[in-house]
């Protein structure tokens, strides 16, 4: 019991490693989609704008910061006004100085503004004829300031930032269905060479026992001498036909293995898929989806978003500018570190500057303009480019639609293409049908299988591209964006 345990195992063994260049297209578009080197750099090209929007939302809590001088030495001369000569004259000055403070800041976007809140001390120590120490203490302070008429930068990042990290998503899901794309056409670029290949091999030997049997009959002079250079002929064209078939085979696989980072596999062998049921794919539907999920619509609408932003910018620059600052809080100052933090008072600031431009020979203008054309530049680019998008993939469903139907057609035609060319060989060896016959029924069946795999190929082809202009699966009814976080496991 145990030896056939064993031999049931080896036997398993060899069926397991003879399957292991056998590839199908979902496994060859799962190894492209997963360990390819697009894939990483996908993947990478996401994460920076995920650290990017990381930033944004980290910019919007309160910071923290402290600021300190641990020590400072100053020896030097300075003015002083002596009042008993009611002159100036130089002193030699020599104190050190250490401060610390700690503040907290809040940036408020619905005005631009920035709140402050923040705690401050200071130590001196003087030298030489006035030999004194001093403390200074903030002991809490709040304060506000904002731009009154000035560009609110807060509000537009709170309206492109977001955007801008849903595009990154779209963008690495779209990524990964234009690989798919790329990895169908190398899987039927393979098949069809394999098929080729085979094709050929099968004429050579196909060719070859047609001429023996054509050299029979030529004994009994039931085929001509014409007919029997003939079948020597399609044998010499048919081992030609192999021999081109083998090398177009070669680049074949060297750019399948390349693509799939397969290193130095052999023998790949692969499996042609089997046509699901029909896929409807309602063209409004695709639509929408399209304007939902595709990465270039929302790049549009971050460029638009963008010149408007550059357009208020320009505007709120070009005239007058007024900001605001105040503060309320308590400070002390005394010879101890005790006394600054007793009878505190209260320390009140406020300041209005105002910004005033009166020449500048047009040029804030100038740039206001120039952004308002940009922003109709924009719009137009964009509205054409959206036209152009809906465009392709209308094209596309059509196509998709189209190919559904002829993969059938194309199917049932190889398989009465085989049958007839079966049936004619067969006929030709006992002498009822001639040469001629024969050869079209090999050229038909020929075109029947490139055309079957033709057929297969624009389908995938077709159903990847919808896959990716609209980031939708229409067979499973659902977005590509549930994938979304097991893509970056």
């Amino acid at each position: 019991m145990k030896e056939v345990f064993l031999s049931v195992c080896f036997f398993c063994c060899l069926f397991v490693s003879a399957q292991e260049n056998i590839l199908n297209l979902e496994q060859c578009i799962r190894l492209a989609t997963d360990s390819s080197l697009q894939t990483f750099r996908a993947r990478n090209l996401y994460l920076s704008d995920y650290w990017a929007y990381r930033t944004y939302k980290a910019g919007r809590l309160p910071s923290v910061s402290m600021q300190l001088t641990p020590i400072q030495y100053n020896s030097n001369f300075t003015k002083r006004y002596d009042y008993t000569e009611n002159i100036e004259v130089y002193r030699l000055q020599q104190s050190i100085l250490s401060s610390g403070g700690l503040s907290v800041s809040q940036n408020f976007e619905p005005t631009g503004g920035t709140f402050t809140l923040s705690s401050d001390l200071e130590y001196m120590k003087y030298f030489g004829e006035n030999n004194r120490t001093q403390y200074s203490s903030v002991p809490v302070r709040l304060g506000y300031s904002q731009s009154l008429f000035g560009f609110n930068r807060f509000k537009w990042e709170k309206k492109i930032e977001p955007l801008k990290y849903e595009k990154a998503k779209k963008q690495f899901l779209y990524t990964r269905e234009n690989i798919s794309e790329t990895a169908a056409g190398y899987f039927f670029n393979l098949a069809m060479a394999q098929s080729e290949y085979d094709m050929a091999l099968e004429n050579v030997a196909s060719a070859d026992s047609l001429l023996l049997a054509g050299k029979e009959r030529s004994r009994i002079s039931t085929i001509s001498q014409a007919d029997l250079l003939t079948l020597q002929l399609d044998l010499v064209n048919a081992e030609n036909a192999l021999e081109n078939a083998t090398t177009q085979l070669q680049k074949a696989e060297f750019a399948f293995i390349a693509f799939f980072n397969l290193g130095k596999a052999s023998d790949i062998s692969l499996t042609l898929p089997e046509k699901s049921e029909v896929i409807s794919i309602p063209v409004e539907e695709a639509l929408a989806q399209m304007k939902a999920n595709n990465p270039d619509i929302l790049s549009y609408r971050q460029q638009i978003l963008e010149s408007e932003q550059e357009v208020e910018r320009t505007r709120k620059t070009a005239g007058f500018d007024a900001s605001l600052s105040a503060s309320v809080g308590f400070n002390q100052a005394g010879n101890t570190f005790r006394d600054v933090y007793n009878d505190l008072s209260r320390q009140d600031i406020a300041r209005v500057s105002i910004t005033i431009p009166i020449l500048d020979w047009g040029i804030r203008k100038g740039r206001a303009n120039m952004a308002k054309n940009n922003l109709n530049v924009t719009k137009l680019t964009v509205e054409q480019s959206e036209l152009e998008l809906e465009q392709e993939v209308i094209t596309t469903i059509a196509e998709f639609n189209k190919q559904q139907r002829l993969i059938l057609k194309s199917a049932s035609a190889l398989e009465m293409s085989i049958a007839s060319y079966n049936i004619n060989k067969q006929r030709f060896v006992v002498g009822k049908v001639d040469i001629s016959a024969l050869t079209l029924s090999l050229n038909r069946r020929k075109e029947a299988q490139r055309n079957y795999i033709s057929a297969l190929s624009n389908y995938w082809k077709c159903y990847y591209t919808i896959r990716k202009l609209t980031l939708f699966d229409f067979e499973k009814r659902e977005t590509l964006d549930f994938q979304f976080d097991r893509l970056l496991e």
